[in-house]
């Protein structure tokens, strides 16, 4: 699973960073949450296609999260796309997509099926899972949990070795068969561990520190937090339902996660090492997202 920053400013875009996108491949499909304007653009710079996105995930509709969509939509139709595509969002979402869908002349040539959402709400789909929470932000936001299903447990090579499992023996036990050594049958459950939790990322989208985010986000891998001040500025930030890079540690820390994304950076903050600084002082594992930045997310 890979996580591709493709827009990290905060309410405008500047020379530095592009408006609000984060796109996960999965391995089976492309998955994006929000779309800023520049959104296509900036995927012809990463490692990543707008062809191959099959679900968008919108958190709220401000500007900056989903001006991008017409052009994304028009551009895959004038590229000959026929895939459907899906659209989630807030319960105005049907209403709101469906007007970018009637803007400027152009046919749409493939179908896009539109899911309005409510906090709280999950959506079952290949091999994944997306649930929600409400955002604390002053129009209806999302923030969202991207996580796999469970995995296979290891496979204890030594031990089998020390059963005497050899050659074509040790592929019919991976895939789940039982083998017989010396007259004895050993089943795959003597060698393979127990199921491993599946790789999870939160987004928590625009959001003052909230109770319900930091839910959604325990346990996960990654949690992609707005930060869109530092500490001096916190008060105000909250004021307008942001957040402060301090307070998206306290909720990575409390919250357990393995690794924080600072994110959504005001156009004030040329620099973001004193914004990454005030976070790590919180939660060690914080990095500060940049555009175009690649993430691996390995398995456990």
């Amino acid at each position: 699973m890979q996580i591709t920053f493709l827009g990290t400013a905060g309410s405008w875009p500047t020379k530095e960073r592009n408006a609000s996108a984060i796109a996960v491949d999965t391995e089976r499909e492309l998955v994006l949450f929000d779309c800023g304007e520049g959104t296509q653009r900036q995927m012809f710079s990463s490692t990543q296609s707008f062809m191959r996105v099959r679900r968008v995930f919108l958190t709220h509709f401000h500007g900056d999260h989903f001006l991008g969509l017409p052009g994304l939509i028009q551009s895959m139709g004038l590229n000959h796309r026929e895939a459907p595509l899906d659209i989630y969002g807030p319960p105005e979402t049907r209403e709101v997509v469906g007007r970018v869908l009637e803007l400027g002349y152009f046919t749409l040539r493939f179908p896009i099926e539109i899911h309005p959402l409510q906090a709280g709400e999950s959506v079952e789909l290949d091999g994944y899972t997306v649930r929600t929470s409400e955002a604390l932000h002053p129009v209806p936001s999302l923030a969202y949990r991207l996580e796999e299903g469970p995995k296979r447990g290891r496979f204890d090579a030594p031990k089998a070795r020390a059963l005497g499992i050899r050659g074509e023996e040790f592929a019919r036990l991976e895939e789940g068969h039982p083998v017989t050594v010396g007259g004895r049958t050993i089943r795959p459950e003597e060698v393979i561990g127990p199921p491993r939790p599946g790789r999870s990322l939160v987004y928590s989208g625009d959001s003052s520190p909230s109770p319900d985010i930091q839910r959604l986000a325990t346990g996960a891998t990654v949690l992609i937090h707005e930060a869109t001040t530092a500490t001096d500025l916190e008060a105000e930030a909250n004021q307008w339902g942001h957040s402060s890079a301090r307070q998206a540690a306290e909720i990575a820390r409390a919250a357990g996660v393995g690794t924080l994304f600072l994110t959504h950076f005001s156009s004030r903050y040329k620099e973001l090492e004193p914004l990454e600084g005030e976070a790590r002082a919180v939660f060690p594992e914080t990095r500060t997202a940049r555009d175009l930045l690649d993430h691996l997310i390995r398995q456990p």
